[in-house]
């Protein structure tokens, strides 16, 4: 079957919006094929500095004829009712409609339909054009002096060629014949920018593919990137070095080139005094390009590698020469702020915290600092940290936003901190506690675990979470502006992987009260209820508790299983019972257990709904008539005492034991036993029995929430 062949040609496609372009273009175009009735085989897009290209194969040539049967009003029906079937339909008169017979609800007029399928070719040429039109790039602008007429079309650079053919492997593909803003498509398209900028006639995919190589242009990103990394890892190996990788930049500046070219340079040693991380940011923030370090001691080296996008004729001498100039000016800049923050103690910024607002609704940052400080003091003995360091850690962890180098590299703040901090003599455990207090950011972020950081990072965590609570500037949906979700998955982390036990209500509401000192951060806080506020904080920590265990291969229902017990906020503890009870739902006794306390939830549900009352309270023996009642009862009392007794030990795999032992009586119970006796006394004796497995089994799990 035939393919198409798409190109639209541009005089720059930003690197930032190559790739979302590439999806773009491959759905807008496969999913109207699709609503056409023209399903394909297979697509693949690309992009390139200059380019979005598209090859779709495998479309039919034509659509299918189209035949449908539509039903319309009744015979003798209202004549605009008639008309309007006419109308729909497409007949002449109401001749040629059938009449479909029906007995029951009458004679109904039925109208054949036919419509022949159209070209493949045809229907791309009207298609294409309104995609090209459409096409939803994030900024967008009219070009050139097309740009004052009407209907001009809006593109992210100007539109330069659009090639558009369609056609068999074997044969010369036709091309869809379209036009915008004046530019009609065809099948020429256009090499490398300098090296072979002159036109090419292309025909199909692998042609124009080829071509394109010959004209000094790799289409495939993918290709790009890899070359660019095999190329300069060579390249340092060859001179005793490693690139330091960075796949950010990588994909970055393999959206810049079209044929790349790697070349090293190098930079005067007198910078390495600054830290690497700082040299690496000015080399690839302002340059696009990679460092490297030595091979022999893993340090920076004066050396960085740059990506070119020619082949030059000097052998990219005067490439690396302008490269060098720029780094040298860049990297002078980066040792003055450098030394220039080395002259102002950390403490001694603070004071223009008071004056910077961190949110309206919740003071200042230098508020915020006085919080958190507080609060590391509560934390601190809970995770093992030395209070007074953590206190200092905690004073001094947000000072590197008022340096000079955070300020024009802010993705270093905290590790600034932390080598300001070791440069004024502090303790390194302080010093870490500012690079770490930030972490972890992410799902697959370092989790820190010295004391001081653990308990810095909790704190400013918690202090975020509370304050936008109390606020009531919660995420909703998938908008989350302050990363509220991320700061709950950080803490939860922080807790579980540093295995360290907390009492989270209580710390929320003591947190909670600290905000009605400073300032504004009260703002409609008069009518709230702190308890309230901590409990629904606490159930937002378990839906992120629950995405957590659930990437770990845990169940959502099971936190849920165990959250409900006792009101639980210790997430260790919830960690450890969701694994042991996965565990033992895993065999037969669990899921026999299961079904038989569902089956007791079921029925108390149904019953306390038409008696319109509860069944608690403990039964009475003297009304237990049958063996299995009994059994049932004496082993629900065993179960208390093991149970309780697991639990208060924190043993669950006993816990989950001791609940095994309860199956066999529940089985004998419904086997044997008719709930709904005749006697009423009997019959509410035997539901406070069911009742009693609900609750009996509640002190490990609610296992009323857990899924079949």
């Amino acid at each position: 079957m035939p393919d198409l062949l798409l190109e639209l040609f541009s005089e720059e496609i930003p690197a930032r919006m190559q790739a979302r372009a590439v999806d773009d273009l491959r759905r807008m175009v496969t999913d109207k094929l699709v609503a056409e009735g023209l399903v394909y085989e297979g697509a693949k897009a690309f992009a390139t500095p200059r380019r979005l290209a598209l090859t779709v194969h495998g479309i039919p040539v034509r659509q299918s004829d189209l035949k449908e049967e539509r039903r319309g009003p009744r015979v003798g029906g209202p004549a605009a009712a008639i008309a309007g079937f006419l109308k729909a339909t497409g007949l002449a008169s109401i001749d040629e409609a059938k009449i479909q017979r029906d007995s029951k609800k009458g004679d109904f007029y039925i109208a054949l339909i036919e419509k022949p399928g159209r070209a493949t070719l045809d229907v791309l040429a009207d298609m294409l054009p309104v995609i090209v039109r459409t096409f939803p790039w994030p900024k967008s602008m009219r070009w050139g002096q097309r740009s004052a007429k009407p209907g001009a079309l809006s593109w992210v650079r100007p539109l330069h060629a659009i090639t558009a053919t369609f056609g068999l492997e074997t044969e010369e593909p036709d091309i869809v014949k379209f036009a915008v803003d004046g530019i009609e498509a065809g099948q020429t398209t256009y090499g490398h920018r300098f090296m072979a900028p002159a036109a090419i006639s292309v025909r199909r995919f692998e042609d124009y593919e080829a071509k394109l190589k010959a004209a000094k242009v790799v289409l495939d990103p993918q290709a790009r990137k890899d070359t660019i990394l095999a190329d300069a890892k060579q390249l340092a190996f060859a001179q005793g070095f490693e690139l330091v990788e960075d796949q950010v930049l990588l994909d970055e500046v393999a959206g810049l080139v079209e044929w790349p070219v790697v070349l090293m340079g190098s930079f005067d040693k007198e910078f390495l005094s600054i830290p690497g991380e700082v040299i690496r940011a000015t080399i690839r923030n302002n340059q696009k390009c990679f460092v490297v370090s030595d091979s022999k001691t893993g340090k920076l080296a004066n050396k960085f590698i740059l990506t070119a996008n020619i082949e030059a004729s000097d052998g990219g001498k005067a490439i690396v020469a302008g490269n060098e100039r720029v780094i040298r000016a860049r990297l002078s800049d980066a040792k003055f702020f450098y030394e220039t923050d080395l002259k102002t103690r950390l403490e001694d910024r603070l004071p223009k915290f008071d004056n910077i607002v961190f949110h309206e609704k919740l003071g200042t940052q230098g508020e915020r600092i006085k919080r958190i400080e507080r609060l590391v003091g509560k934390i601190a003995p809970l995770v093992g940290a030395d209070v007074e360091r953590a206190k200092r850690a905690a004073h001094l962890a947000k000072a590197d936003l008022l340096t000079e180098v955070v300020g024009e590299f802010p993705e270093l703040q905290g590790l600034m901190g932390k080598y300001y901090a070791l440069a004024q003599g502090e303790d390194a455990a302080v010093a870490a506690a500012s690079e770490e207090h930030y972490k972890p950011q992410g799902p697959t972020d370092r989790v820190p675990s010295e004391p001081v950081s653990i308990a810095v990072a909790l704190a400013d965590k918690i202090d975020t979470l509370v304050g936008f609570w109390i606020c009531d500037e919660k995420p909703t949906g998938s908008k989350d502006p302050y990363a509220l979700r991320r700061a709950a998955l950080g803490a939860i982390r922080l807790l579980i992987e540093n295995r360290h036990r907390m009492n989270l209500i209580d710390i929320f509401e003591t947190h909670a009260k600290a905000f009605n000192t400073t300032g504004p951060a009260m703002v409609g806080w008069a009518g709230r209820q702190v308890q309230s506020s901590s409990v629904d904080l606490l159930v937002f920590f378990a839906d992120r508790l629950k995405v957590q265990l659930r990437e770990q291969g845990a169940r959502y229902d099971l936190v849920d299983a165990v959250f409900a017990p006792e009101g639980q906020d210790d997430l260790l503890m919830i960690a450890r019972r969701v694994e042991a009870l996965a565990a033992f739902l895993d065999t037969d006794d669990g899921k026999n257990l299961l079904a038989g306390t569902k089956r007791a939830s079921n029925i108390l549900a149904i019953e306390e709904k038409r008696d319109k009352r509860t069944f608690e309270g403990a039964p009475n023996p003297a009304l237990y008539s049958l063996a299995e009642e009994k059994a049932l009862a004496d082993a629900i009392d065993l179960l208390k005492v093991e149970a309780s007794v697991a639990v208060m030990n924190e043993d669950f795999e006993s816990a989950m034991s001791a609940m095994a032992k309860l199956r066999p009586a529940v089985d004998a119970f419904f086997d044997k036993v008719k709930v709904n006796d005749d006697d009423p006394l009997v019959r509410e004796n035997r539901l406070k029995l069911l009742n009693e497995i609900r609750a009996a089994t509640r002190a490990v799990a609610d296992f009323s929430k857990i899924q079949d």
